[in-house]
């Protein structure tokens, strides 16, 4: 049998489609690298001291967790000496992490180094999302060259820590997925040209907020409830804490995740997933597949940020729920 290794696949599919350069092969292997890290340390997590809250408070007002601080470091610091970056915003940091232009590239990295870090004590899956852009004109990178919209995205995925270690990336060539072999200490190919399937099973949302839903989010997820066997309801809920885990259930068996806005926290009243380092990777991740991804009134790729750590409601996966959901809204005004 023939393994195909995450290098071996990035660097032939650069040459089917007549890509060169070979940078970002190399920045797409360089976070595969540092996954494997990632991934060892999880595994080893309540050995190493690495469990628990550090004490402290991130930028967005939560608990920092250990291996947060410990994702965070690893990535920022591994590709900020990569020689192929020229900036770095992280959900953890308050600013992007510009590189000195004399060692900067001209890719721009956006990461949630620890999606889900509340699970790490309770042995739940957690991941790393990232998205990559390319570097804004000439000279020095500013901040503007993190804060553009999802639509100028030349590659995004995540890596899911779970019961094996997953890394899903596009580079706008469709979805592909490798599991990490530990008896080569390899990523091999193991889903390939991902799609949403033909018909809906699952939605996941957090069901305890349902107090503090808007209107239409409450009429659609009695629509899910219903019983139709013809539109094959009621779904299945399956919901993890962390989007990486849901969102890779829904795209692999047909689904659709949901954090709308709600009126629990006033200051999070226009959502609270981040539109750089979640939303807008996960939703260029979803139409690759054959999904859609949406604030309930727009298209996700489309919103320009003003703000490195802007939040946003999200609707994603199967392209026809969200469309369905759209329309609640829509009835609703």
């Amino acid at each position: 049998m023939t393994l195909t290794t995450i290098e071996r696949h990035i660097v032939e599919e650069e040459r089917r489609h007549g890509l060169t350069s070979g940078t970002l092969t190399n920045l797409l292997y360089d976070i595969a690298v540092a996954a494997k890290v990632i991934s060892r340390e999880v595994r080893r997590a309540g050995l190493t001291n690495i469990i628990g809250s550090t004490g402290d408070v991130n930028v967005q007002g939560e608990t920092v967790q250990k291996l947060d601080i410990y994702a965070n470091d690893l990535l920022s610091g591994y590709l900020a000496k990569s020689g192929r970056v020229c900036a770095i915003g992280s959900e953890e940091l308050a600013k992007p992490i510009m590189v000195p232009e004399k060692q900067a590239g001209k890719y721009v990295v956006n990461l949630d180094p620890l999606d889900g870090s509340g699970n790490i004590a309770v042995n739940a899956s957690i991941g790393t999302i990232f998205s990559i852009l390319p570097k804004l004109g000439q000279g020095a990178a500013t901040e503007a060259d993190c804060l553009q919209p999802g639509r100028n995205q030349v590659a995004a995925g995540y890596v899911m820590y779970g019961s094996s270690t997953v890394f899903v990336y596009s580079t706008g060539l469709g979805v592909y997925g490798f599991t990490l072999d530990p008896t080569v200490g390899e990523f091999v190919l193991s889903h390939s040209r991902i799609r949403y399937p033909g018909h809906c099973k699952f939605y996941s949302i957090n069901e305890g907020y349902a107090s503090y839903w808007d209107e239409p989010t409450r009429r659609y997820i009695e629509w899910v409830k219903g019983i139709d066997p013809a539109s094959h309801r009621p779904y299945g809920h399956r919901y993890i804490g962390a989007m990486v885990a849901d969102f890779h259930r829904n795209m692999l068996e047909g689904g659709v995740f949901l954090y709308p806005r709600d009126n629990k926290d006033p200051q999070k009243t226009t959502g609270k997933l981040r539109l750089l380092f979640e939303a807008n990777p996960m939703a260029f991740l979803a139409e690759q597949a054959g999904g859609a991804a949406t604030t309930g009134t727009e298209r996700i790729l489309t919103i320009t940020p003003t703000d490195l750590h802007q939040r946003v409601p999200v609707i994603v996966g199967m392209a026809s729920e969200v469309e369905r959901y759209e329309n609640f809204v829509r009835q609703s005004h």
